[in-house]
């Protein structure tokens, strides 16, 4: 009998969104750079929360345009930390308008999708779990990725938050081996 991963419950929204974007591989450098800064917003909570606030995030940060978000100042800060729509930190508000400067500079000397799939030679790594008890928290290469993530200016990117980024983005495909979406997103990685 196939199940989806434990971890998405019945919220048809979390239910939604396993199905249909968790562990599916994305190409696009600005949709990373988004679902890494909201990875980030969501250490120390539930992901469902920043699910649930994502419109909220996309509609306070400017769709997460990264070359506005680069020159945002104080005022900025102040608007975000008023703004009950999103998680109102400021050391994750500040740091998301400093990763926006540090995403615009790998984006121009690389592209940020290239600088991240280089990591996995292009291909997803395509993990056989069979339960969820033993998908890691964090692997040598979230860590290595999420060292050269600081080191080009990036925070609120520790080894947990980039492994739980490389499993949204579909760099891992962390889905169980029973749940139905696990061959789907294979399937999608060999496209």
């Amino acid at each position: 009998m196939s199940d989806r991963c434990g971890w998405c419950g019945t919220d048809q929204l979390y239910v939604d969104y396993h199905d249909h974007e968790w562990g599916v591989p994305e190409r696009d450098g600005r949709a990373l750079w988004e679902k890494l800064i909201l990875d980030g917003f969501q250490a120390g909570l539930s992901w469902y929360t920043i699910l649930k606030k994502r419109d909220n995030f996309r509609a306070a940060f400017d769709g997460f345009r990264p070359e506005v978000i680069a020159n945002w100042g104080e005022a900025d800060v102040t608007r975000l930390l008023n703004d009950p729509g999103i998680v109102r930190s400021r050391s994750k508000i500040e740091a998301t308008i400093g990763n926006a400067r540090a995403y615009l500079a790998i984006e121009g000397r690389e592209g940020f999708d290239q600088f991240l799939w280089r990591y996995m030679d292009g291909a997803p790594l395509q993990n056989r779990f069979s339960s969820m008890a033993e998908v890691p928290a964090s692997t040598p290469l979230s860590e290595r990725i999420s060292k050269d993530l600081k080191k080009a200016g990036f925070r609120f990117c520790g080894p947990t938050i980039t492994y739980a980024f490389m499993q949204a983005v579909g760099m891992v495909n962390d889905h169980i081996v029973t749940c139905p979406a696990h061959d789907r997103v294979a399937a999608l990685a060999k496209g």
